[in-house]
């Protein structure tokens, strides 16, 4: 199995680490002083299961690996359609491309089945620039329920989770989705192939719709955030629209909006990826968290008051920060 790892940061570097520890062709795409460090001691990764070293191949150069069976692409999702420079040379006709993004992915309507199917969801897919770069027939859908950190160059802190489930669009368990699975379970990670993975795109969604957007206005943590009486009333109401939503869409999410809220207390004081990224004057990944639901919204006709409300107010903040 050959594999390359397009943007191995804290989540690429990680899966890409597992996956060398089982004998697959791993090429990890990074650059800066962590592509040096990745080059010179390779991927060390800390952790509270063991800490191990992994010597896979480091490149800034996605033509010197050639075809691979499988792109890992560990980019943010708005830097899907200027991605393909990169993910071209790694192609051939049967390259599977998992995306281990958050929110709603481009490829959310292909081979969905009812009355939107192939419909495209413009605030993930402007115009078809990601479609056009990543094409849906090549996709393997990726919800990430690991939890990482780059510690500094070439090193990962794995904090918690080992869970990474995929799935295909069109709800088979296909046989890439299943030797994709083995190879990560053999790696030492959790990789169900979940029958239709939208239902674990919301329930993740839930949380990010939600608490990363009022992170970045707010400056606050999770703890902070749960405890503070009226912010706290203000995430529980996001979370039942989208609910709403994802049940017009015909998906069960599984999970109590009480037992979610009680699950992002107890994570603590932690900042979430949306706020780190404000910090660190980076763009916010908030179109596929937020702007797509309330689109999503708009075409099944189901009220999203306050979700309409945080967008306008977040959106405004995303571009004074672009």
């Amino acid at each position: 199995m050959k594999v390359a790892v397009l943007g191995a940061g804290a989540i690429g570097a990680y899966v890409g680490a597992a996956l060398h520890r089982t004998g697959a062709d791993v090429h990890l795409v990074a650059r800066g002083p962590h592509l040096a460090a990745l080059r010179e001691h390779g991927v060390r990764v800390l952790s509270p299961r063991g800490d191990f070293t992994a010597r896979a191949h480091a490149t800034d150069d996605p033509a010197s690996i050639g075809p691979v069976d499988y792109v890992f692409l560990g980019l943010k999702a708005n830097s899907y359609a200027a991605c393909g420079p990169l993910i071209e040379p790694l192609l051939h006709e049967g390259t599977a491309v998992i995306a281990a993004q958050n929110g709603i992915p481009w490829w959310y309507f292909h081979r969905h089945g009812g009355p939107y199917e192939g419909h495209r969801i413009e605030s993930v897919d402007p115009g078809g620039a990601v479609s056009a770069v990543l094409a849906p027939e090549r996709a393997i859908g990726c919800v990430v329920y690991a939890a990482t950190e780059l510690a500094g160059p070439g090193v990962v802190r794995h904090l918690e989770g080992t869970r990474f489930s995929i799935g295909e669009p069109d709800r088979s368990l296909s046989e890439r989705c299943l030797a994709f699975s083995g190879a990560m379970q053999e790696g030492g990670l959790k990789c169900p192939v979940e029958q239709d993975l939208r239902n674990d795109i919301w329930l993740k969604l839930l949380g990010n719709i939600s608490f990363n957007p009022i992170s970045a206005l707010s400056r606050a943590t999770m703890r902070e955030m749960c405890r503070h009486g009226g912010t706290r009333e203000v995430i529980e109401i996001m979370m039942r629209e989208t609910l709403a939503v994802a049940e017009a869409l015909g998906c069960k999410v599984g999970v109590s909006v009480e037992r979610r809220l009680a699950g992002a207390e107890r994570v603590g004081d932690h900042r979430t990826s949306t706020l780190q990224d404000l910090e660190r004057g980076k763009p916010l990944e908030l179109d596929v968290l937020l702007a797509a639901v309330v689109e999503l919204a708009e075409i099944t006709g189901v009220p999203v008051r306050t979700l309409r409300t945080v967008h306008a107010i977040s959106d405004l903040l995303a571009l004074r920060t672009a």
